[in-house]
């Protein structure tokens, strides 16, 4: 009904191009217009001033020989200034922007290896944006943002590379773990020497608490009782040890005993035997 009167409706962010038989003659902005048919007014076409993205994929060759594809999201709107240049210089738009972004990429990322291609991917989105600028401006569009969303190499060239992250951080980790167990073993055996030395301690005092309690009781006893010697309290002495150590043997059901002649008078040939051995050793060191 509008269009038989002659009025037609702008929505917003939409501008109209009017042509009068068939020439350009304005730029409609968002309203009620009139355009009396009559007079040779007529609506060319709309053209929105909304932001728009354009997904572009890209398949490129890196400086190593992978081949890659890069996909950039080019964001670009439409300038109401410019809104007959939009119009009428362009008929596809995107194709356009494409074919600019396919010589970018594949002009920037064939200098660059591919773990380049990762690290620069803002400055590859950047040279993209300030080509575009340049380009588009002239036809009444306005780049907003360009972004690198997505760098896909091929799918065995992205396989063989998580292999050689998984070996290197599996040779990392047996390093890490054959570092502790050296650790381990090292304090592992500072601790044994540690107790073996303590536990040498331990016995060599025994033995000097033994020797001295020997000493005293062979020195009391010959005190205590006139007309005994030294030899005949150690005989002693050992008899009570040897008597001790059968009792010993006897209570424990689990002990491993080595029998050797346990008669009374074997202790006897025992303490022969000791100081033959120790009147043998003064003998050689003289």
């Amino acid at each position: 009904m509008g269009q038989v009167l002659g009025c037609i409706q702008v929505d917003q962010s939409t501008v109209v191009v009017k042509e009068q038989f068939g020439k350009y003659d304005n730029v409609l902005e968002p309203g009620c217009h009139c355009l009396p048919w009559c007079l040779g007014y007529q609506m060319a076409g709309t053209l929105t001033l909304r932001v728009q993205q354009l997904d572009v994929r890209c398949e490129t060759k890196t400086k190593d020989n992978v081949f890659v594809t890069v996909v950039a999201s080019i964001q670009y709107r439409a300038l109401a200034e410019k809104a007959a240049d939009a119009f009428y210089k362009l008929s596809n738009t995107k194709e356009q922007i494409q074919a600019y972004v396919f010589d970018v990429i594949r002009a920037s990322v064939p200098r660059l290896e591919l773990d380049s291609v990762f690290e620069q991917k803002n400055d590859i989105a950047k040279a993209v944006e300030n080509e575009l600028e340049k380009a588009m401006s002239a036809y009444g569009f306005e780049i907003v943002q360009t972004l690198i969303v997505d760098i896909e190499p091929d799918a065995q060239v992205k396989r063989a590379m998580n292999e050689i992250n998984s070996a290197a951080r599996m040779r990392v980790a047996a390093n890490e773990k054959a570092e502790a167990e050296k650790i381990l073993q090292i304090k592992r055996a500072e601790g044994e020497a540690e107790s073996k030395y303590l536990s040498g301690l331990g016995i060599a005092r025994q033995r000097q608490a033994i020797v001295d309690g020997l000493r005293d009781s062979v020195l009391a006893f010959s005190e205590s009782v006139p007309g005994t010697s030294a030899k005949d309290v150690m005989d002693m002495v050992l008899v009570t040890q040897y008597f001790d150590t059968m009792k010993e043997i006897g209570a424990s059901s689990k002990s491993s005993a080595v029998f050797i002649p346990h008669g009374p008078g074997a202790v006897k040939d025992i303490a022969t035997q000791i100081r033959d051995g120790l009147l043998q050793a003064e003998i050689t060191k003289q």
